[in-house]
């Protein structure tokens, strides 16, 4: 089953159960996929889907940070409870360590030795790391390896 189905079944038994926050976070995925779809029509696969959810927890995460900054714990929950919502439809994140390690066969493979390989090497960790990375991660630990 597609994760957008999964999504429409979720709201519909968050609906049926008053599940408040789990149907705003729902609700929000939904409205990103059918803005993404009024784009050109097409149905989005599920890799669309999970980078558009990663997408969500990003700014979502930012929208945390910025109320930490401002003392608002109050939003700073609200924000967190819903990025942890949004994390249950993304495949498993690999660990830092399992990062590291894929990123170094990669930098072998591609035969990277500066940071001006850096552009080859993110080509293909962006492809082997879909949905399971962030990029932000990705990126920091490539450009470590690559200047160490």
């Amino acid at each position: 089953m597609k994760i957008e189905q999964i999504i429409d079944q979720d709201i519909r038994k968050s609906m049926i159960g008053k599940f408040e926050e789990r149907l705003e976070a729902l609700r929000t995925i939904k409205t990103s996929i059918q803005i993404e779809k009024s784009k050109d029509g097409k149905e989005l696969s599920d890799e669309q889907v999970i980078k558009l959810i990663q997408k969500l927890v990003s700014q979502r995460t930012e929208s945390a940070n910025q109320y930490a900054q401002g003392g608002r714990t109050d939003l700073v929950n609200h924000e967190i409870s819903l990025i942890n919502i949004f994390k249950t439809y993304l495949p498993e994140q690999l660990s830092d360590n399992e990062i590291i390690s894929i990123v170094k066969e990669i930098i072998t493979e591609v035969g990277a030795s500066s940071i001006k390989d850096m552009g080859k090497v993110m080509s293909k960790a962006n492809q082997t790391f879909s949905g399971k990375a962030d990029n932000k991660l990705v990126g920091s630990i490539v450009k470590n390896l690559l200047i160490n």
